[in-house]
């Protein structure tokens, strides 16, 4: 079982990598942000929207956030279609993840969490801390695709490794 500790340090992982993926993918044209590169939502732009719809949806499930507004996976990739509204939703989604990672205390994590999917097309009951698991394995997955894709298009995302993330992130402004 992971404890609050695991959640917030994930959580800043989560941060840092974003910023320098969003970072690197600014430095692309939007026709290169938007091409479909054959990862399985297609396109950097589709893919980073995906990862946002999947961050709200399990937030919404663990915080009461509002859900996504896309109604399912296949929608997912319209989460947000304009790059300047992505970068501003993933900054928000990020702070919104690390401050709940924050608030988290020693007994947050027991127990279940039941929720209908809509992937499975039936409610579900999974340990919360295996959820939490789920969601931070999940960014880093569908990240490191969109690493692969900003490189083959030429750009130069940062380091990705965990003991490499600055004692100091998030980085205040």
């Amino acid at each position: 079982m992971i404890d609050a500790d695991y959640a917030r340090a994930m959580a800043r992982y989560n941060n840092w990598q974003n910023s320098g993926l969003y970072a690197a993918a600014d430095g692309l044209s939007e026709a290169e942000r938007q091409h479909d590169r054959g990862a399985f939502f297609g396109s950097i732009h589709k893919t980073l929207s995906h990862l946002l719809w999947g961050d709200r949806i399990w937030m919404s499930r663990f915080d009461g956030t509002p859900p996504p507004r896309s109604p399912d996976i296949p929608a997912s990739v319209e989460e947000s279609a304009e790059w300047a509204d992505l970068k501003q939703e993933r900054l928000q989604c990020d702070r919104l993840i690390c401050d709940w990672a924050a608030r988290l205390g020693p007994d947050d994590l027991a127990g279940d969490l039941t929720w209908f999917s809509g992937a499975a097309g039936r409610e579900i009951s999974k340990p919360l801390w295996l959820l939490v698991v789920h969601l931070f394995n999940h960014q880093t997955h569908h990240r490191g695709q969109v690493h692969a894709m900003l490189t083959a298009a030429g750009a130069k995302p940062g380091d990705t490794d965990l003991p490499f993330l600055p004692e100091d992130w998030p980085q205040k402004p």
